[in-house]
């Protein structure tokens, strides 16, 4: 398996200008941890995430260094925390020139990347263009879909999925977070959506292309002031099920 083949293809983004206030309501709108942070040409320039909140000025929580240790590590490193605490635009409190892979890296070199690196999000580039993300979440999603026993995609279902999430990004109503699994024409939708007539609209757009069996719907109902959230009818009655 490979990136593209589990990554979330249309991303929710923001610009380095936009306040952090912005960046936070975005991530609870769209239930992501994270941000991939773009210049006006749409090039990926860094990435903001809930770990990027934790240390800040309005909750108290700045890092509280021994005199000896702002000593040892210099004023550039206190100066580098002072901006990452009370930044308030996304430029300024993001991670700069984060790790990156290719459509075609493997899972298992995604994994050493995150590893080694410390991180919980990877954007897919094909060549200087941002094209996805694969998150933890991704990850778990391909090991639900291993359990099931199902075989590894072919050519044939890489082509299926490139054309639901085409047709699906082309609508206003399309979901968030949109992650598209395809194995041997069955098809498995994940990602967030607000109003519940875009679940049936998705799973329509799916149903109409060439190749497709069958389709699953794992689409998440958020409620975007409550951040109240519901699984899919179809996750209920197999949760259901399991019990």
């Amino acid at each position: 398996m490979r990136a593209n083949q589990i990554m979330t293809a249309n991303l929710v983004t923001i610009g380095p200008e936009a306040s952090i206030v912005d960046a936070a309501n975005a991530m609870l709108e769209h239930h992501v941890s994270g941000l991939p942070v773009v210049d006006g040409g749409g090039r990926l320039i860094g990435i903001i995430s809930e770990g990027d909140f934790i240390r800040r000025a309005e909750l108290g929580t700045q890092r509280k260094r021994s005199r000896w240790l702002r000593l040892l590590l210099g004023p550039g490193t206190c100066a580098a925390d002072f901006v990452h605490e009370h930044g308030r635009k996304v430029g300024e409190v993001m991670t700069h020139h984060p790790h990156t892979i290719s459509e075609d890296t493997s899972i298992e070199a995604i994994v050493r990347t995150m590893e080694k690196h410390h991180v919980k999000r990877l954007p897919v580039m094909r060549g200087d263009q941002l094209v996805g993300i694969v998150t933890r979440k991704n990850l778990l999603r391909a090991v639900a879909n291993l359990a099931r026993e199902v075989p590894d995609p072919t050519t044939a279902d890489d082509k299926i999925r490139e054309k639901i999430v085409a047709e699906i990004d082309r609508n206003d109503w399309r979901p968030f977070g949109l992650s598209v699994l395809v194995r041997d024409g069955v098809v498995h939708l994940n990602g967030v959506i607000t109003e519940e007539r875009s679940r049936q609209a998705a799973i329509v757009a799916a149903e109409n292309v060439c190749g497709v069996r069958e389709v699953h719907d794992h689409l998440c109902w958020v409620d975007t002031m409550s951040g109240f959230y519901l699984n899919s009818p179809e996750d209920d009655r197999s949760a259901k099920t399991a019990t």
